[in-house]
């Protein structure tokens, strides 16, 4: 059997749909791209700092077979975000599902967090939200189709001591998702908002053995989250099995908020 050409292997990714994934080099990023990967999508890879990380993933994941393009952009400066979906349409054509899970966390004193500090929380998971999104839009309305899923957090929907400007920004995804899908549900798009719990990621490394032991008993399934299991919820959602649900918030957190 021959190996297909290049025209042909062209032809394969404008016949496969696209998924763009904010904050993808690491922890629920990088499983959200393989499961994507795994699952016959065409994936944009976007990291900012990352670089090491994310050009490993995307080789990890063409070395199986996968249509994958790793992408540097600051999804807090607009120049950088438009350059990035010009490349993104320019490789696969289209893109039909945005994935807006970057973020950045913090644990501080309400008292002590500078304004720099909440200003770069605000930018990161709003801003960031704002800029991609509005880049996406008009390739959906278009079509007539499209999904939008944002990564929010249990602390946005509950607060979270020593965290709130972490929890404020996470607290505003949700606005916006609930939003969003009113304002493009007529065309067809769905956004909707997953809100993990307690996840076993490099983000949660600096709890330590007793914390992590009380937020699990805690936990009515009594274990962590996995970065897989939030991304096969939100593959759902891309999914055409989710085309009647838009505007929710769905919490993967074990039963912590219920």
């Amino acid at each position: 059997m021959t190996e297909p050409n290049l025209c042909d292997q062209r032809k394969m990714r404008f016949m496969k749909k696209t998924v763009l994934i904010t904050g993808a080099s690491r922890g629920i990023g990088a499983s959200i791209a393989r499961v994507f990967a795994e699952n016959n999508y065409n994936v944009i890879l976007n990291y900012s700092k990352s670089e090491k990380e994310a050009l490993y993933l995307q080789n990890e994941l063409s070395k199986k077979g996968y249509s994958v393009l790793a992408y540097k952009a600051d999804i807090t400066k607009r120049k950088e975000v438009a350059a990035m979906f010009e490349e993104g349409i320019k490789a696969f054509s289209t893109i039909d599902v945005l994935v807006n899970n970057a973020g950045i966390s913090q644990q501080k004193l309400f008292t002590d967090i500078t304004e720099d500090e909440w200003d770069r929380m605000m930018d990161v998971h709003i801003k960031g939200l704002f800029n991609c999104s509005q880049y996406a839009v008009p390739y959906m309305v278009s079509k007539k189709k499209g999904k939008i899923i944002n990564v929010s957090s249990i602390w946005g929907m509950v607060g979270a001591s020593c965290e709130v400007h972490y929890s404020t920004a996470k607290a505003a995804i949700i606005g916006f998702t609930k939003a969003l899908a009113k304002e493009l549900g007529p065309s067809n798009i769905q956004v909707n908002c997953v809100a993990p719990g307690v996840i076993d990621t490099e983000m949660n490394a600096f709890l330590d053995e007793e914390a992590k032991a009380c937020l699990i008993e805690d936990t009515p399934l009594m274990r962590l989250g996995r970065p897989e299991e939030v991304a096969q919820n939100i593959l759902y959602l891309a999914s055409e099995g989710a085309d009647f649900i838009t505007g929710q918030v769905i919490g993967i957190n074990g039963g912590f908020v219920i």
